[in-house]
C-alpha cells in the first residue's frame, strides 16, 4: 500500500474513532451480530426480529455525509450479513446474491427513513424465508434439484427437457417423479413460483402489469392474471392496489 494513502487512512480511523465516541455512534456488538445469523440460520423469525430491534436501539455510526445515505449504507451492510447467514444456512450462493441485489436496489430507491426501517425488517424476513423454503424441501434428490434449478431460472424460459437434463434424468421420468413428489406438473410449479416472485414487483415497483408478465415469461397479461387470481383470489391490479392501501395506512 502507497505510504501516502496509508496515513491518510490512519489519520481517517483516528478521527472517525474519535466523533463516533464524542456522538455515541456504535457498531453493532460482535456477539449479537452472530445471534442475529444463528436465528436466520434456524429461521427463529421472532429472535432475529427482537436482535435486530435491539441492534437498531443504538445510534449508528455514520456512514456518508448526509443522515439518509449514511442509513442506506448501514442497510447495505445488513443485507450482506442476511445474505451471508442464508449461504451458510445451505442456500444456493448465486440465489441469495440475486435477492441481495434486488434489496439493494430497492434500499437505493427508498427517499426517507421510515421507508427503510420498514424495508429492514421486510428484508430479514424475506431472506428468513429463503431459508425455510429450503428446509422445507422434501423431495427426493432428483426433485430437490429439479426444485432448485426452477428457482435459479424463474425469469428464464423454461420446459421439462431443460429441467430433466439438468437433473441427470429423462423427461418422461422427471414428469412421472415430480407429479408424484410435488402433486402438480412441472408446468403447474412453475406458474405458481412465478406468480409468487412477480408479488415483489407489484409491491415494490411501479413496473406495469404487462411488462411483469412479459419479465416472467408469460404468454400475455391475460394468462398471467388469470393464473395471479387462481392462486391469490385477486388480480395482480388488485393486490397491487392492496399492498399500496396497507403500506400508506402504516
Amino acid at each position: 500500500m502507497d505510504s501516502t494513502i496509508k496515513h491518510y487512512m490512519i489519520d481517517q480511523f483516528k478521527q472517525i474513532r474519535m466523533n463516533n465516541r464524542r456522538n455515541e455512534y456504535f457498531h453493532p456488538s460482535f456477539l449479537m451480530e452472530q445471534q442475529l445469523m444463528e436465528a436466520i440460520i434456524k429461521t427463529d423469525e421472532h429472535t432475529a426480529f427482537t436482535l435486530l430491534k435491539n441492534i437498531n436501539k443504538d445510534q449508528r455510526p455514520r456512514l456518508a455525509h448526509t443522515p439518509l445515505r449514511s442509513l442506506k449504507n448501514s442497510l447495505i451492510c445488513s443485507c450482506t450479513l442476511f445474505t451471508r447467514a442464508v449461504i451458510r444456512a445451505g442456500v444456493d450462493a448465486e440465489t441469495s446474491f440475486n435477492l441481495s441485489d434486488a434489496y439493494i436496489l430497492e434500499i437505493e430507491r427508498r427517499a426517507t427513513a421510515e421507508e427503510l426501517d420498514t424495508l429492514e425488517f421486510q428484508m430479514l424476513g424475506h431472506f428468513i424465508q429463503m431459508v425455510e423454503d429450503v428446509k422445507e424441501m422434501p423431495y427426493s434428490h432428483v426433485i430437490n434439484r429439479a426444485v432448485t434449478h426452477i428457482h435459479e431460472h424463474i425469469l428464464d424460459e423454461l420446459d421439462l427437457e431443460q429441467i430433466a437434463k439438468a437433473c441427470f434424468v429423462s423427461p418422461c421420468y422427471l414428469s412421472h417423479l415430480f407429479k408424484k413428489d410435488v402433486g402438480v406438473s412441472v408446468v403447474q410449479f412453475i406458474n405458481e413460483k412465478r406468480v409468487e416472485e412477480s408479488k415483489y414487483f407489484l409491491m415494490h415497483t411501479t413496473t406495469s402489469i404487462s411488462d411483469i408478465a412479459a419479465l416472467f415469461k408469460f404468454c400475455n397479461q391475460s394468462y398471467y392474471t388469470s393464473i395471479f387470481k387462481k392462486h391469490f383470489k385477486l388480480t395482480p391490479k388488485q393486490y397491487r392496489d392492496q399492498q399500496t392501501r396497507r403500506m400508506t395506512i402504516s
